[in-house]
């Protein structure tokens, strides 16, 4: 059998523009993905909860495959 854990994919986000001055549900998706400052990056994991959130801020980051 193989592990459920070993099978899900993860994505790596990293910021690339500034939070401040955007609207508040989209600084509170970066703050749910993990991501504080310019530059940052984060890996997460490839769920829909996740995906939803970064096409939210697409304009802001910056996605690839980990």
């Amino acid at each position: 059998l193989r592990c459920a854990v070993a099978e899900r994919k993860n994505l790596k986000v990293t910021l690339l523009k500034s939070r401040h001055g955007r609207r508040p549900g989209h600084a509170e998706c970066l703050a749910g993905l993990g991501l504080r400052h310019r530059h940052q990056s984060v890996v997460v994991a490839d769920t829909p909860e996740n995906r939803g959130m970064i096409s939210k801020v697409s304009y802001l980051v910056r996605v690839e495959e980990a």
